[in-house]
């Protein structure tokens, strides 16, 4: 079943091609990579899916609803959730206050208080928050405050995950956990996840799936071990000399 279809979609900034015809679908259950070299088009795209920029042209449907050009706050509250390259908790808030006006903002309605405090409760522990949740946000460490941008997004309850650069500035140790957390959220809670990652090694270790885009343009699309394989996205990577050879 296809959580996540992107059908043509286009999208320019004046003369800029951020955007160029892309297509592409998330099947439900599956962790898929999004690659590409800086400027490529991955937060761009990621931008137009949750709603943060309306396309130019082309469709984009979640779990076969038309999403194209909705309001974030009305996508958020659908199951599509996201994480930014750059944390964007409220500074002086604390780590439990940044997840509750998470969770009652951005879940569907009808959820009621006690459930949404037990389910953050859970949250908290999971990502090992719990000690922290007094904490003012502005205080954490770097992994500290990736954690608490993950356990934002998992506030709202998602079906659909956008991982936007999760693993940036973490140590080899702090990207095994979060990779430990993300694998946890496939395979036990049936999260569906499309992350952009330039940690080649842990996305290509973790993902169903690779995608990769450049200058706008899909480039390829596979298995791991097959787009590590394409020509193509090692021109992209090592330069041409490297592809010929």
């Amino acid at each position: 079943m296809k959580v996540l279809e992107v059908i043509n979609v286009t999208k320019r900034f004046g003369g800029l091609v951020a955007l160029n015809d892309v297509c592409l679908h998330i099947n439900k259950g599956e962790i898929v990579g999004l690659i590409g070299p800086n400027g490529s088009g991955k937060t761009t795209l990621f931008n137009v899916i949750s709603g943060t920029f309306k396309p130019d042209s082309g469709m984009i449907y979640f779990e076969g609803k038309n999403i194209t050009g909705l309001s974030p706050y009305k996508i958020c509250k659908l199951g599509v959730a996201r994480t930014f390259q750059i944390p964007k908790p409220f500074p002086n808030m604390t780590v439990y206050e940044n997840l509750f006006a998470s969770a009652c903002f951005g879940r569907a309605e009808g959820n009621k208080v006690s459930d949404i405090k037990k389910d953050l409760e859970e949250i908290l522990e999971r990502l090992e928050l719990k000690k922290k949740s007094n904490i003012l946000a502005s205080n954490l460490t770097i992994f500290d405050q990736r954690m608490l941008e993950l356990a934002r997004a998992l506030s709202i309850k998602p079906k659909l995950l956008l991982l936007d650069e999760v693993l940036a500035g973490l140590n080899p140790m702090e990207t095994m956990h979060a990779l430990r957390i993300i694998n946890d959220l496939q395979s036990r809670d049936g999260i569906t996840i499309f992350m952009i990652e330039h940690n080649m090694r842990a996305i290509m270790e973790i993902s169903d799936r690779i995608i990769v885009l450049h200058y706008g343009n899909k480039i390829a699309e596979g298995t791991p071990e097959e787009v590590a394989r394409e020509p193509e996205v090692i021109k992209v990577y090592l330069g041409e000399a490297y592809a010929g050879s």
